[in-house]
């Protein structure tokens, strides 16, 4: 089984912020500059939201007029799911699921540890699956359990 450290071990504890009043351009230049789909934003070293590629393409399609100088608080998710570290992959992924997410900031000891993806999830998954078939097809041919 594992855990959602092991994903940060993998992945690394990159984590990219902005503040409530970054406006809106600066937060998309970043994302296109680090290739990721979402940014924490921050208050007071806390989050105060998160800001997807989705949460920008929901707003254009009510919109159609938006300026790209409007703070990223006025786009932002407010409502924020955490997890921690110890957490199972499997925890994640049905979190994800069953609130429609794509992204979980990662909290230890009151502090922000890591983001994880459901790209992430999924990579960890497959891999975690693979080794379980590999394991399964030695044994059955032959080859003594785990070698």
């Amino acid at each position: 089984m594992n855990f959602v450290s092991t994903i940060l071990q993998i992945k690394g504890n990159d984590v990219y912020t902005v503040k409530k009043d970054t406006p809106l351009i600066n937060v998309l230049e970043l994302m296109a500059e680090k290739g990721i789909g979402a940014v924490l934003v921050m208050e007071d070293e806390k989050i105060a939201g998160i800001f997807s590629e989705r949460d920008f393409a929901r707003k254009v399609a009510k919109t159609r007029n938006l300026s790209l100088d409007v703070p990223v608080s006025e786009l932002m998710t407010k409502d924020v799911f955490v997890i921690s570290p110890d957490e199972t992959i499997d925890e994640c992924m049905a979190l994800m699921s069953s609130s429609k997410i794509r992204h979980l900031p990662v909290i230890e000891n009151e502090k922000l540890v890591g983001l994880i993806s459901i790209g992430d999830v999924v990579r960890i998954s497959i891999d975690d699956k693979d080794l379980q078939i590999q394991s399964m097809e030695k044994y059955i041919f032959g080859y003594g359990y785990g070698q």
